[in-house]
C-alpha cells in the first residue's frame, strides 16, 4: 500500500481549508500532520505573499507566476525548517491546525477542464475489448494528443459523494434505447496538472514552457457511466457519460516538488511534429494504487481492497505536448484550468486505471476478498485512488481522492 507520508519540506502543496470555527475558506500548505494558514502568515507579515491575503481559491496566486510561486515555497521552506527564529517558530505555530480538523475544499475555480487520453496502454487495452477484429489504436493516436472538454461545474473535491447518472443507453440486444440509471459506471485513474501563469488568445505556448504555465498536479478520478457513453458518443466524443463528477485530491503538489522525480519519455514512433517536441523531459516516476471498500466491507470493519496499482512514467504524451497542443490554435489557458491526463494503464492485469479494463467489460468480474465480486460499481461502493513519488528516503505525497457511490 501507498503510504501516506510525505508532506515534508520538500513537498509543502497547496490547498484550501475551512476550520470549525468560522468556516472561512483559506490558504494553506500541508506540513507533516498538520496544515500552515497561509492568510494567517500574510497578515502576521511573516510571509510576503499578497495574492494569498482573504483568498478562497489560489487563482490569483497562481496568476502571480513562477517567480512568487518559487519566493513562498522558500520562506515556508526556511519558517517550517530548522534555520527559523524561536519567534518565528512560535508565530508560525499560532497559524498552523491539524490536518484532520479541517475540512478541504477544491483549491482553485476551475474555468476550463480538459481531459486527455494520454495513455497508449490505456488506449490499446480499449481497443482490444471495444474493437476485437480491428487494430487497437487508432490511425491519429501516435500523432496528435487526444483530448475533449469536459465540465468545469462538475469537479468536485475528494470526499464529495457521487450521484449514480441517468441517461440514454441501449444494450447490444436491445431494439432502441431507454432512459434510466446507468448500469456500468466506471472510474478512471488519473492525474491532472494545474494550470498557472496564463496565456495569451491568439499566441501558442511552446512546449517548453512548462514551468510557467504548470503549477503542480493533483490526483484525479474522471468518473464515467460506460452505458451512456457507448450510445451518445459518436460522432461527437464524450458528452452525459462523463460530465456527471470529476473528483480532485485537495493538495496541489508543485512541479518543483515533484523535480527529483522527473525520468526519462518513452520513445514514440513517429517522432512527434516539431510543435510537440519538449528540450527536457516530463514525465514523473509517480506510483499509483487504487483501492475499492464496498458497503459489506465497511460495515465489517474491514479496510479497502487494492484492485490496481501502475506508475505514471508511461504516459505516451506528457503536460508539456498537452500544453502545446491545447494551444497550439490559439486557445488560451487561465490560472487554475484543469488538464486530466488521461486513465493511467499498464499492459499487464491489475495494473489498469479503470473496471473496464479490469474485468474486460464486465465478463470477467473483480474478485473481493469478501467473497463479494464487482463487474463495475454498485450503489455505497467507495473507491480510493492513492499517489506517492518514493526514491529511497525521499518521498512526496499526492494524497488521495475519494468518492462514493449514492442512488
Amino acid at each position: 500500500m501507498i503510504e501516506p507520508r510525505g508532506y515534508g519540506l520538500d513537498n509543502l502543496p497547496f490547498g484550501i481549508f475551512s476550520d470549525p470555527h468560522d468556516g472561512r475558506k483559506r490558504a494553506a500548505v500541508a506540513f507533516e500532520n498538520s496544515i500552515v494558514n497561509l492568510d494567517a502568515l500574510v497578515a502576521d507579515r511573516l510571509l510576503d505573499g499578497e495574492p494569498l491575503r482573504g483568498a478562497s481559491t489560489l487563482n490569483d496566486f497562481l496568476a502571480a507566476g513562477l517567480p512568487a510561486w518559487r519566493a513562498v515555497r522558500a520562506r515556508l521552506q526556511h519558517l517550517l525548517g530548522h534555520g527559523a527564529t524561536a519567534d518565528e517558530r512560535a508565530r508560525v505555530a499560532n497559524a498552523t491546525l491539524p490536518r484532520d480538523a479541517v475540512t478541504m475544499h477544491l483549491p482553485v475555480n476551475v474555468g476550463d477542464y480538459v481531459d486527455f487520453y494520454s495513455s497508449i496502454e490505456h488506449a490499446t487495452n480499449l481497443g482490444r475489448i471495444l474493437r476485437p477484429n480491428a487494430e487497437p489504436l487508432l490511425p491519429n493516436y501516435r500523432h496528435i494528443p487526444i483530448g475533449y472538454h469536459g465540465r468545469s461545474g462538475t469537479v468536485v473535491v475528494s470526499g464529495t459523494p457521487v450521484r449514480r447518472p441517468h441517461g440514454q443507453h441501449k444494450p447490444p440486444n436491445a431494439s432502441a434505447p431507454s432512459f434510466g440509471p446507468s448500469k456500468l459506471l466506471d472510474v478512471e485513474l488519473e492525474m491532472g496538472w494545474i494550470a498557472g501563469a496564463p496565456s495569451t488568445h491568439g499566441e501558442p505556448v511552446s512546449a517548453d514552457a512548462v514551468r510557467e504555465h504548470v503549477f503542480g498536479y493533483v490526483l484525479l478520478n474522471d468518473w464515467s457511466a460506460r452505458d451512456i457513453q457507448a450510445w451518445e458518443y459518436q460522432p461527437l466524443g464524450p458528452f452525459l457519460g462523463k460530465s456527471f463528477a470529476t473528483s480532485i485530491s485537495p493538495w496541489i503538489v508543485t512541479l518543483d516538488a515533484l523535480e527529483p522525480f522527473r525520468t526519462a519519455e518513452p520513445a514514440r514512433d513517429p517522432e512527434p511534429l516539431p510543435y510537440l517536441r519538449a528540450r527536457e523531459n516530463w514525465a514523473y516516476d509517480v506510483e499509483l494504487e487504487m483501492l475499492l471498500q464496498t458497503p459489506r466491507m465497511r460495515d465489517r470493519g474491514e479496510p479497502p481492497h487494492r484492485i490496481s496499482r501502475t506508475n505514471f512514467r508511461g504516459m505516451y504524451w506528457t503536460a508539456a505536448q498537452q500544453l502545446a497542443h491545447v494551444t497550439s490554435n490559439g486557445a488560451s489557458i487561465r490560472p487554475g484550468d484543469l488538464f486530466g491526463t488521461g486513465t493511467i494503464s499498464g499492459s499487464e492485469q491489475g495494473t489498469q486505471g479503470s473496471f473496464i479494463e479490469l474485468t474486460a467489460r464486465g465478463s470477467h468480474p473483480l474478485a473481493l476478498p469478501d467473497g463479494e465480486s464487482r463487474a463495475f460499481l454498485e450503489d455505497g461502493d467507495t473507491v480510493i485512488m492513492r499517489g506517492a513519488a518514493v526514491r529511497r528516503a525521499n518521498s512526496i505525497a499526492l494524497g488521495e481522492v475519494i468518492g462514493t457511490i449514492v442512488a
